[in-house]
Parts: C-alpha cells; sequence; structure tokens
C-alpha cells in the first residue's frame, strides 16, 4: 500500500494514476475541499484529512508499505513543508515503512536565507537522511505542468509575462517524468537513498519560453518583462499588513530571481537510472495544449 500526499497536486495525481495502471495499492491523502473524484473513480482509497494535524497523519500512515510526499507549502512552509513532513517520517518508522519518496526543490542546498520553503525542506532532507528509512529524494527545477495555465493565457492573448531576468536559465521537468521517477525509485536499488537533481533534456534561457509557446500557437510573443524589484516593493509593502504573506513571497522571488538547472551529467544519470529519456518541455506542452 502506498501513501500519498498532495494527491489532487500535480505531481500526487499523476502518481496515483501510474500506480493504479500498475494495480497497486494507494491511499491518496487529501482535504475535504479538494476535487479527489477522478482518484476515487481509479480505485484510490480517499483518505480525507488535514496535514497540519498529527492526529491525521498517525492515522494515514497505518497499514502502508511505501510513503510519497508529494504535497505543497499552500502558502504555510512551517507547518506543511517542515512540520508535516518530519510527523509523516516519525510515523514511517513507527509503522515500517519500506520506502520514503520526498519531492524536494532544486537549489535546496544553496542557503537561500528569504526562501522558506527552500530551508524547510532542506531540514526535512536532513531529517530523512538521518531516519534510518530507505529513501529518495528528488529535486525538481520546475514543473512543465506549472506553465499550463500560462500557455492557455498565451492562446488567447499573444502576451507572456516574464518577470526578473530573461537569460536566466532552467531545465524544466515533464511533471509525467517526474511521476514516474517518484513511482519507479521505490524499486530500483540505483534510487534507493539517492538525492537526486531532477530536470528536463534541455537547458533554457527563461525567454526561451514564450519563443516555445510562439511556435505552438503559431503565434508572435508579447513578452511583457517588468523588473525584479517590483516583487520587492511588493514584499515591503506586505510587510506592514501580513507578514507571512511577505516571507512567502521570499520563496516566489527566490525562484524568479536565481538559475535552476541540471548539467548534462546530472540528466544522463537521470536516464540512467530510471530508464527512460528524457521529455522535452515543448512535447510535454504540445500535448496537454493538443496541438
Amino acid at each position: 500500500m502506498f501513501l500519498v500526499t498532495g494527491a489532487t497536486g500535480d505531481i500526487g495525481s499523476r502518481v496515483v494514476r501510474l500506480l493504479r495502471e500498475r494495480e497497486m495499492l494507494v491511499k491518496a491523502f487529501v482535504r475535504l475541499t479538494s476535487r479527489y473524484g477522478e482518484l476515487q473513480h481509479r480505485g484510490a482509497d480517499i483518505f480525507i484529512g488535514d496535514l497540519r494535524e498529527e492526529k491525521d497523519i498517525r492515522k494515514a500512515c497505518q497499514g502502508v508499505d511505501y510513503i510519497v510526499s508529494a504535497h505543497g507549502s499552500d502558502g504555510d512552509a512551517l507547518s506543511l513543508d517542515y512540520r508535516a513532513n518530519i510527523e509523516l517520517i516519525d510515523q514511517a518508522k513507527v509503522n515500517g515503512v519500506q520506502h520514503f519518496v520526498f519531492i524536494s526543490v532544486l537549489g535546496v542546498d544553496r542557503g537561500y536565507e528569504d526562501a522558506p520553503t527552500f530551508k524547510a525542506k532542506l531540514a526535512v532532507e536532513q531529517y530523512l537522511q538521518n531516519s534510518g528509512l530507505n529513501y529518495t529524494i528528488l529535486r525538481p527545477a520546475g514543473l512543465a505542468s506549472n506553465l499550463l495555465t500560462l500557455a492557455e493565457r498565451f492562446r488567447e492573448t499573444g502576451f507572456y509575462l516574464l518577470i526578473g531576468d530573461p537569460k536566466n536559465r532552467t531545465s524544466i521537468v515533464s511533471t509525467d517524468d517526474l511521476a514516474k521517477m517518484v513511482v519507479d525509485s521505490v524499486l530500483l536499488t540505483s534510487a534507493r537513498n539517492q538525492t537526486l537533481p531532477v530536470g528536463g533534456p534541455e537547458v533554457l534561457y527563461r525567454k526561451d519560453i514564450p519563443h516555445i509557446l510562439g511556435r505552438i500557437f503559431s503565434k508572435e510573443p508579447a513578452i511583457i518583462n517588468p523588473p525584479l524589484f517590483l516583487i520587492d516593493g511588493l514584499r515591503s509593502a506586505l510587510g506592514l499588513v501580513n507578514s507571512k504573506t511577505q516571507a512567502e513571497l521570499g520563496t516566489f522571488r527566490t525562484l524568479l530571481a536565481n538559475e535552476f538547472f541540471c548539467t548534462t551529467e546530472e540528466v544522463k544519470t537521470l536516464e540512467e537510472i530510471f530508464g527512460f529519456e528524457l521529455e522535452t518541455l515543448e512535447s510535454f506542452l504540445r500535448r496537454y495544449l493538443a496541438v
């Protein structure tokens, strides 16, 4: 039995889908307010709970062999990125879980002081590595599925909002490829107790992305490129009324201000471990946008 947190999210829903296609038993940890009908239709066992509640985590972990932590922070890095994962790891030990897969983020070890999510995930990584559990930590550079909403907006308007330096490099991974890695991590001895950077097969400049969309939709992109200091101004203003939101914007700014990409050697390592060729961003977008 697999327990998947964040089961209705971009990564978690794909993990559940793959596991059910392989006829594996899955317990999907979901919130009452989330849309979990598809997971239920696919035969997943739906566990309704709150990752902020230790009693819900304890109950969810009973009777499971594998745990996949794929949930996001939802604006609360301390409770969800940190505390919930620490409790999941503790309960994994109590229940004799065979393997724990944790979705982290590329660059988590660079010391970004203004990024609460990065700091929380690094602390969880270290806790998991010292837990005695078998684990796989995957650090994606960025998810292709995050661009689908921007792509639809581009299709309608031709405009693309690109905040910050357009020459920053990225290697966005197909979210479907990442889900395959998650599922296969528990089966492959070469993925056991590994911390792996995960990126797509291409290193792109951020300015390349609107041009990819332009090719897909046969439309010349109109790029709006506001400077990063606008985010700094917004953070300062929010700090006067909502310090929590100000802190979370620090993570957002970190993602915009820095480069997150995998080297050719790191991509080759992924393909060797998991045994498939990684999908390009353009291929992923064309599949989902039906173009």
